[in-house]
C-alpha cells in the first residue's frame, strides 16, 4: 500500500468509525502524519482525494473539516467514475435507472402542485419549440430534475442526475433519425406530465419507464458495429507492433 493510500484509508477509517464526525475540524497535519506514519505530502494528497469525493472540505484560512456528509453530495461524487464509463457500461446501468426514474415519478405524482405542474409543461413547450440539441438536452435535464425534486428524496435525485449527465454526452437528436427521436421524446414527456397532472402514480411510473427504455434504445445507435470493433482492435495491435519494433531498435 502506498503512503497516499495509507493516509487516505486512515482518514476514511476515522470518519467511518465516528472518530471524526460531520462538520468537525480534522486534527493538525503534524498529529495526523505521526499517527498515520506518512509524510505531509502524502497526507495532503489524501485530503485532496477525499475532497473530490465531497467527504472533506478545505476552508481557506480556517482549516480542513469533515463535510456535512449529506448522502446526496456523496452520491453526486459518483459522477467522477460514472462519467468514465464507456457506452456499453452506461447501458448496463439503464435497468437501474428505469426503476429509479419510475419510483421518482410515482412519488412526484402524489406530491404534485399546480405551480410545479405549470413549470413542467413550460419545459415541455420549450422543448417542442426548439430544434437545438443542446437546448433540448438542458430542458430535458430540468424537466426530469424537477420531477425528482418533487419526489422528495434528494439522494435519489442526485443519483439520477449522475446517470442523466453521462447520457447527455451522447446527442441522440443529431442522429439521422433525430427528428423522429425528438418527436417520440416530446410525446414521452407529455405522457409523464399528463400522468402527474392526474396524480396517477402508476401511470406516471409507467410513462417514465417507457421513456427511459426509449432512451436506452436510441443510445444503442452509438455502439460500434462488430466491424468497427475489429478495425479498432487491428489498429491497436498495429500500434503495439510499432512500439515493440521501436524498443527493439533502441
Amino acid at each position: 500500500m502506498s503512503a497516499v493510500d495509507k493516509a487516505f484509508h486512515g482518514l476514511r477509517h476515522m470518519i467511518a468509525t465516528g472518530r471524526l464526525v460531520a462538520g468537525q475540524r480534522i486534527p493538525p497535519e503534524s498529529e495526523l502524519c505521526e499517527e498515520l506514519g506518512v509524510s505531509r505530502g502524502s497526507l495532503r494528497e489524501a485530503v485532496r482525494m477525499l475532497a473530490a469525493l465531497r467527504v472533506i472540505e478545505p476552508r481557506h484560512g480556517s482549516g480542513t473539516y469533515v463535510s456535512q456528509l449529506r448522502p446526496e453530495d456523496i452520491v453526486g461524487s459518483l459522477s467522477l467514475t460514472v462519467d468514465l464509463l464507456p457506452l456499453e457500461g452506461l447501458l448496463e446501468m439503464f435497468e437501474l435507472r428505469r426503476v429509479l426514474e419510475s419510483h421518482a415519478a410515482a412519488q412526484a405524482a402524489a406530491r404534485m402542485t399546480p405551480e410545479t405542474l405549470a413549470r413542467l409543461f413550460e419545459y415541455i413547450e420549450a422543448m417542442e419549440a426548439t430544434e437545438d440539441p443542446t437546448e433540448v438536452s438542458e430542458l430535458d435535464h430540468r424537466f426530469h430534475a424537477e420531477i425528482a425534486r418533487v419526489g422528495g428524496n434528494p439522494t435519489l435525485g442526485s443519483l439520477l442526475g449522475v446517470f442523466r449527465a453521462r447520457s447527455r454526452a451522447y446527442q441522440v437528436f443529431t442522429l439521422p433519425e433525430g427528428p423522429g427521436i425528438k418527436r417520440a421524446s416530446d410525446e414521452d414527456h407529455r405522457a409523464i406530465a399528463d400522468a402527474l397532472a392526474r396524480r396517477d402514480p402508476a401511470a406516471a411510473a409507467g410513462a417514465a419507464a417507457t421513456h427511459v427504455a426509449h432512451t436506452e434504445k436510441w443510445l444503442h445507435a452509438f455502439l460500434p458495429t462488430d466491424q468497427e470493433r475489429g478495425q479498432d482492435q487491428e489498429r491497436g495491435q498495429g500500434r503495439d507492433r510499432d512500439r515493440d519494433k521501436r524498443r527493439a531498435g533502441g
